[in-house]
């Protein structure tokens, strides 16, 4: 069995505009909150929050447990004491972000290949901090029929390098880990790949190194 695993952001598609750390949007989406819930809250209250949700953000405070939204909402937004469900404020916080999500020029045809040729085709992916998985599915949605198993982060209760996912994969399909071929652009796929001890091809789209490719046609190259 050929199993291929793909990170997604960076790798598959991106968040169109978006830096890699969002912390300068969590205010967009506190203030769709409030005036989705015509709440008077404090401007000390949202820096509060402002601040809370940063140190979950893994980008700027390391870790890798993974914690669902609604606990982090919960524990964020308690002191507004708003009368609204944590759900709702978590749907509003991520409606208000106006994210756009565009998927690579080359991950369509290639996925499509990959699936002519007989590769099984699974993704690891680290959800954006606080987002619930039903968002970043329905922003990949046009991805979702080709994969034959989806972990996020949310789905293992670990982020990258935590090789947990590629264990959780490797376990699905029967086949030893050191058999999987992880695909993926960040330093962190790198070591999660060596902290499973399989395969890492590492995407480049821009400042290439030499050792890397910086298109998935390169990938089909390689495989």
């Amino acid at each position: 069995m050929k199993v291929v695993v793909f990170d997604l952001g960076g790798t598959l598609m991106q968040y169109a505009g978006m830096p890699v750390s969002w912390v300068d949007y969590y205010y967009q989406g506190f203030d769709s909150i409030i005036q989705k819930s015509n709440s008077s809250i404090s401007k000390e209250a949202v820096k509060e929050s402002l601040q809370m949700l940063k140190e979950f953000n893994p980008r700027i405070h390391y870790r890798e447990i993974e914690y669902s939204a609604v606990f982090i909402f919960t524990k964020i937004l308690e002191h507004w004491h708003i009368d609204i469900p944590v759900q709702s404020c978590i749907d509003i916080f991520w409606e208000g972000l106006k994210l756009e999500v565009e998927i690579y020029s080359d991950t369509l045809d290639v996925l499509q290949k990959l699936k002519e040729n007989g590769y099984v085709i699974a993704t690891l992916t680290d959800l954006p901090n606080a987002m619930p998985d039903e968002i970043f599915k329905r922003d990949i949605s046009k991805l979702l029929g080709f994969f034959d198993y989806y972990v996020s982060s949310s789905v293992a209760g670990y982020r990258k390098p935590n090789c947990k996912g590629l264990q959780m994969i490797a376990e699905k399909f029967d086949i030893p880990i050191t058999e999987l071929v992880f695909v993926g652009d960040e330093e962190k796929d790198r070591k999660t790949a060596f902290n499973a001890n399989c395969k890492f091809v590492q995407i480049q789209r821009t400042n290439k190194k030499d050792e890397n490719i910086s298109s998935l046609y390169e990938l089909l190259e390689i495989l």
